[in-house]
Order: C-alpha cells, then structure tokens, then sequence
C-alpha cells in the first residue's frame, strides 16, 4: 500500500519531500494460546511532507489507493484494513 499510494500521489501532482515520506503499521491479533491467532485489523498511518495547498489532492489519493494494491485485494476480506495520513505541510 506504501508503495500504491507514492504512485498515486505522483499521479496527481503532489509536490510531496518523498526524504519523508513514511508510514507506521499498526495490528490487532486475536486468539488465545489454545487457539489459532490471526490479524483482525490493520491500520496504516502515513506520515507525508507536502504544501497545505495540496491537502485535497492527498485525501482523494488515500481513499483510492487500495483499489490498486494487490497486496489489499489480497486480504481485504479477512482483514480490515484502514489508513490515514499526517501531513507536514513544511
């Protein structure tokens, strides 16, 4: 998804300091040591260095960056997946 979301901002235009660009992957495992465990969620958070001016631009590439990651497609339906972005407006 890092990677299909770079693309996507590129795409668009976004002067975004890829220097900084980053994100934090955070998941929730459930089970107990008698059961299988397994990843029920995972969240993404995107740190992104960018004028404020292009806000719009990020928020449209966030919400549809998934539909072209195949990684997403691939475990979408077993696990939820959700992303957000914090932007350093420099």
């Amino acid at each position: 998804m890092y990677g299909v979301l770079a693309r996507a901002l590129a795409a668009r235009k976004v002067d975004f300091d890829r220097d900084k660009y980053s994100a934090d992957v955070e998941g929730v495992i459930e089970g107990s040591d008698s059961q299988t465990i397994r990843i029920t969620k995972i969240h993404v958070r995107y740190y992104i260095s960018a004028p404020a001016s292009q806000r719009e631009l990020i928020d449209r590439a966030l919400k549809v960056h998934t539909l072209g990651c195949p990684a997403h497609a691939s475990v979408k339906d077993a696990i939820a997946i959700t992303s957000s972005a914090e932007i350093d407006d420099r």
